[in-house]
């Protein structure tokens, strides 16, 4: 396979550029365009390589808003190693707001690695995973819950596949400290279709996070990805001058598997009962879903099977059959991880 995605920037070229990369997309209009993923480089020399991505589902905001505030911290900061940055990886959900591309209804972290020949997202992946993974020695994909998931603010990472890809990658999560942290096997989360998963395949020390949620702006959450990302480049010495706040503690979590979820079971509106990072106890109430048809007919009490921590909970009131409605994690000593 060969990307077909380019863009001008010398990725070995000293200094700051900025560019596109510019997808392929033959459409009615334009038969033979390119669509604009904005992409920056910092290039300082000798050190290590950073990816840092957001946008990768266009109503995920904090991560976007975090990446831009830094972008104009990178311009005037001295470097040692460098910096990529994409802050709107699937541009064209980020312009409309949508989780998933309106051009071909591409969710951009289900495609990995990626291919030339399935749309302009699948596109998007493999450029990522042929051109820019080879690059990279660390990446940090930014996510929160969007406009469905209101989520505990988290680290996610696959666990390492060689012991030093494991130390590496055990270094990126304390220095960006996030409240909580998750090594996960991916399992109701894209498995190894995501940015992370796959990069993690690569052999680079890759994470991802949840940075709130809902359908507008946690203030916390663009603080808490910017502080995570600034430690990360101050503390692996790409920016070691880079003024970041001083790290809380982490709690490591266990994601619960799919099967302890709460889902819909009919069409209706969703009343939750309970918040995220609420703990909570097998057979204690998540919620009630309101059927729409028979409005006299009692609404259906929704509960947990298994107790433990809510790591994330439906935003939207209304709700189909399958939607998750809550998710449970746990708490783990960080030998049995």
């Amino acid at each position: 396979m060969s990307s077909q995605v380019w863009t001008s920037i010398d990725f070995e070229k000293p200094g700051f550029q900025a560019d596109f990369a510019r997808v392929p997309n033959s459409s009615n209009t334009s038969a033979y365009g390119w669509l604009p993923v904005p992409m920056l480089c910092f290039n300082g020399g000798e050190g290590p390589t950073l990816l840092l991505t957001a946008g990768t589902h266009g109503d995920e905001y904090e991560g976007q808003i975090a990446l831009r505030r830094l972008i104009r911290t990178l311009a005037d900061t001295e470097l040692r190693g460098r910096v990529i940055v994409l802050p709107a990886l699937n541009q064209p959900a980020v312009i409309a707001g949508r989780r998933n591309s309106p051009l071909d209804g591409g969710n951009l972290n289900r495609l990995f690695p990626g291919s030339d020949d399935a749309g302009p997202t699948a596109m998007i992946a493999q450029y990522i995973t042929e051109v820019l993974f080879p690059l990279t020695d660390y990446a940090i994909d930014l996510h929160s819950g969007g406009s469905s998931l209101d989520y505990l603010p988290v680290a996610f990472a696959h666990r390492g596949r060689t012991a030093e890809q494991s130390a590496r990658l055990d270094r990126l999560l304390e220095c960006f400290a996030a409240p909580n942290t998750v090594l996960t096997d991916g399992r109701g989360g894209g498995g190894t279709t995501t940015l992370y998963a796959s990069a993690n395949a690569h052999g680079i020390a890759a994470m991802t996070t949840e940075l709130g949620g809902g359908p507008g702006l946690s203030p916390a959450g663009v603080t808490l990805g910017e502080a995570g990302v600034r430690r990360v480049l101050r503390d692996l010495r790409i920016a070691p001058g880079l003024d970041a706040p001083d790290p809380q503690r982490t709690r490591h979590l266990r994601m619960l598997p799919p099967v302890m979820t709460v889902y819909a079971s009919a069409n209706g509106l969703f009343e939750p009962c309970v918040k995220v990072g609420q703990e909570v106890q097998a057979g204690e109430i998540a919620g009630h879903l309101h059927g729409f048809d028979d409005v006299t007919r009692p609404s259906e009490t929704l509960r947990f099977q298994s107790g433990g921590i809510v790591i994330f909970r439906r935003f939207p009131v209304l709700t189909a059959p399958g939607d998750a409605l809550a998710g449970l994690a746990a708490p783990v000593t960080r030998g049995s991880a």
